[in-house]
């Protein structure tokens, strides 16, 4: 998530909370609804939501949208926070 030109989307709804870093808020599914808020296909991506089963559902939209550089954070907030990794609260920016 941390690699450099890589676009950090939480994907997770309702709000509760997001990782220092991130780009993007699109609720998993807005995402292809809100295609024209994301970067061209050909950038890398990173997604998360709390668990992991919303970016899941996120992943396979942004493929079918072509992106074809999606890396998700397994585990999501849950094993970011069990790694003892801050969350920022939620409505951060």
């Amino acid at each position: 998530m941390e690699e450099p030109g890589r676009v950090t989307v939480n994907v997770h709804v309702p709000d509760e909370g997001s990782i220092s870093g991130t780009d993007l808020w699109i609720p998993f599914d807005e995402v292809a609804a809100r295609e024209s808020e994301l970067p061209d296909p050909s950038t890398p991506l990173a997604v998360y939501c709390r668990s992991g089963r919303m970016s899941a559902i996120a992943v396979e939209t942004l493929a079918r949208l072509g992106f074809t550089d999606v890396v998700e954070l397994k585990g999501g907030m849950i094993s970011w926070e069990e790694a003892g990794k801050p969350l920022l609260p939620p409505g951060a920016p």
